[in-house]
Formats: structure tokens, sequence, C-alpha cells
């Protein structure tokens, strides 16, 4: 298991909210009032009309495999796990995001659902991974 500590997550007052929502298994992401679009990553105004007028919400953890790759040559905190995957998953809300995908590799592939989960590394920290439907 990764040895990553909450010191190596830059956390800052935009991100704050995504990752307590992560340690409490929920999914959070930005929605704009003015023109309902959802962010990622956090931001303090929407990248698509500028409006301040910004809400956390629940989302679905539900998405598509939209690019991934196979991570042979990883920083130390996870040197002791490759070869994992890492991908860029398309959110139902629509939004991208990177992250590790787990199952078996040889049947991850683009466009495979994949569904949220949580890995706790340990008290502080807590991680989301999507593994295939």
């Amino acid at each position: 298991m990764a040895n990553i500590q909450k010191q190596d997550l830059i956390i800052d007052h935009e991100s704050k909210t995504f990752w307590e929502g992560v340690h409490d298994h929920k999914l959070l992401l930005q929605n704009c009032d003015d023109c309902n679009q959802y962010i990622f990553y956090p931001r303090i105004i929407c990248p698509h009309c500028f409006s301040d007028q910004l809400t956390w919400q629940e989302t679905s953890g539900q998405g598509k495999i939209h690019s991934f790759t196979v991570v042979h040559k990883a920083p130390p905190p996870f040197q002791d796990e490759t070869p994992f995957v890492v991908g860029i998953i398309e959110l139902e809300e629509g939004v991208r995001m990177m992250s590790r995908i787990i199952g078996e590799r040889n049947n991850i592939a683009i466009d495979k659902k994949v569904s949220v989960v949580y890995e706790q590394i340990n008290e502080e920290v807590t991680l989301p991974y999507f593994k295939l439907v």
C-alpha cells in the first residue's frame, strides 16, 4: 500500500471540500449556479462563464475510461505497487479527472464503464480510484 501522508497531498482552500468528501466516501464536485456546468479541478471561479457562484454537489461516481496508461516507474510513495493503471475518467457529469484504475489490467479499455471506489491509505488519507463496472 502507498506510503503517502496527508502533507503529501496539496490541499488548499479550493480543494479542501473535495478531499473531505473523498475521506467520507463521497465524490463531490463544484457546480456553477449560473451556467450549471460541473467543474474539476476545484477553482474559485467557473472556467465556463467566470461566475464565482459555485456550490459543491455529490456526484454519481460513474463514468467511462477516456484514456489510460500503465505505470511502470512511479514516484516513491507508489514504487512498490508498479505496474498499475492510471487513466482519465470522464464522469457522467461531464468532467474528466485523472485517477488510478483498479482491476484486471487486461480488461481495461477505452470507453469501458467505471465506478468510483475509495482506497483508505491510512487514517488521514483516502484516495478516489475507479474500478470496472
